[in-house]
């Protein structure tokens, strides 16, 4: 297997469940903060594009576990 992100995230982590993708992303980001890098942003701040991110993925998966017939408000 290539040590390449993107590779090892389209052949591995895509086949995972929504479930399983965070508590991966839990046990990296968890690694990282003990590693405590310098090269992590410690600010508070959050970009635009994180606050997308973040929207985008809580729609996927709001839309992933909600069965289509359901009407919402």
């Amino acid at each position: 297997m290539s040590n390449n992100a993107h590779e090892i995230y389209s052949q591995v982590v895509c086949n995972l469940s929504p479930t399983e993708r965070l508590r991966l992303a839990t046990l990296i980001l968890n690694e990282l903060v003990e590693q405590n890098l310098s090269i992590i942003d410690q600010s508070d701040a959050w970009t635009e594009q994180d606050q997308l991110d973040l929207a985008s993925f809580s729609l996927q998966y709001a839309a992933s576990i909600l069965p289509e017939s359901e009407e919402t408000v």
